[in-house]
């Protein structure tokens, strides 16, 4: 059985956002940055309508608007943003994956990399994200030219990356 996979795509701005959302709520505390949010909004409304120094109020208030905009600016704004002001996405990436290293093609690249190189990867629904540092490499589902050749990836990524979340089930 041949273990190399090799694609070939182009990143839509789909991808990435759908990648970077990913990301974002693996990496943020959803769970509880937007009670808390709903939380100080709630008290800053009580606060304002019930004590004498209405300033508490609206503090807390205004704290909880600039947490809801983060949150928004995080799935909503900044992701698209970087597609679009990033050169480099535009270009037609070829990537192959075998059991020894990675080879990364593309009009401006040509390098091998060792596995080792990725620290973690999350596998979500929609793409394969894999980390390196602070950064992280994208691999699109809809690149995988059919179900054996993303299963042989799947192999590859399960041997060779030491830690891997899984939010696709």
């Amino acid at each position: 059985m041949d273990c190399t996979v090799e694609l070939l795509f182009r990143y839509s701005e789909k991808d990435f956002v759908r990648a970077m959302r990913a990301h974002y709520a693996q990496r943020l505390r959803l769970w509880l940055d937007i009670p808390v949010t709903v939380l100080t909004a709630t008290f800053g409304i009580y606060l304002w309508r019930s004590t004498e120094p209405r300033w508490y109020g609206m503090a807390a208030l205004g704290i909880s608007v600039i947490f809801a905009m983060m949150l928004v600016a995080a799935f909503c704004i900044i992701p698209p943003m970087i597609f679009r002001r990033e050169a480099k996405f535009r270009d037609e990436y070829e990537l192959t994956f075998s059991p020894d290293d990675i080879h990364f093609r593309t009009a401006h690249i040509d390098s091998r990399l060792q596995w080792s190189t990725y620290s973690h990867a999350l596998v979500d629904s929609h793409s394969f994200v894999l980390y390196y540092g602070a950064a992280f490499t994208v691999i699109p589902k809809r690149v995988f030219q059919n179900a054996q050749q993303q299963r042989t990836f799947e192999q590859l990524l399960f041997q060779k990356v030491p830690k891997i979340v899984r939010k696709d089930q």
